[in-house]
């Protein structure tokens, strides 16, 4: 809703829009991801809970992720994004999605319907937030080689970028309103 109370674009409250919250570690992906769910009155899923438990023990030992690590994952959201697509139904999915090509397997699986919600920040916040979080298996130990992993997905088809450095519901709404346009 703006200011004023009225909804913003029908185009980001589709009930079949498919939308992949994506960045770094520590961007607030699930936050935002729920908030935005919650919003759009779509149902959210938690990309992470699909992560194998060996990914889960090399990332909680400060072990990054490979591309085969990552593509079994990447599989199993891809099989949720096309299942909602297949039934005419909605989703809003936090995955980091940070290669093209992870981002283009995703696409694979869930069809035309998919954008991509980019939470963008700096080095220095996204590490500040991963000291200060709590219980959570990535360590911010893994911060660099989350950058390094990064393919800037600014100009991909289905993608709009939103600056992290802004209070959460000011992210959501700038979220909806860019993906109304995109």
């Amino acid at each position: 809703m703006t200011a004023g109370g009225e909804h913003l674009s029908d185009a980001a409250e589709t009930p079949g829009r498919l939308i992949v919250v994506m960045g770094v570690s520590g961007s607030g992906k699930t936050s935002v991801a729920e908030a935005l769910a919650q919003r759009l009155s779509l149902p959210f899923l938690e990309g992470d809970q699909l992560h194998p438990p060996a990914n889960v023990e090399k990332m909680s030992k400060g072990v990054p992720l490979t591309d085969t690590d990552r593509w079994p994952w990447l599989d199993r959201i891809g099989d949720r994004l096309h299942a909602a697509s297949a039934a005419g139904e909605g989703i809003v999915v936090s995955c980091s999605a940070l290669k093209r090509a992870y981002r283009n397997r995703l696409r694979a699986a869930a069809g035309d319907n998919l954008s991509f919600l980019f939470l963008d920040g700096s080095r220095d916040l996204l590490l500040a937030r991963m000291q200060a979080r709590r219980n959570h298996f990535m360590p911010a130990s893994l911060l660099d080689s989350q950058f390094a992993t990064l393919e800037d997905p600014t100009g991909e088809r289905g993608v709009v970028t939103v600056s992290i450095d802004a209070p959460l519901e000011t992210i959501v709404e700038n979220g909806i309103r860019k993906l109304s346009l995109a």
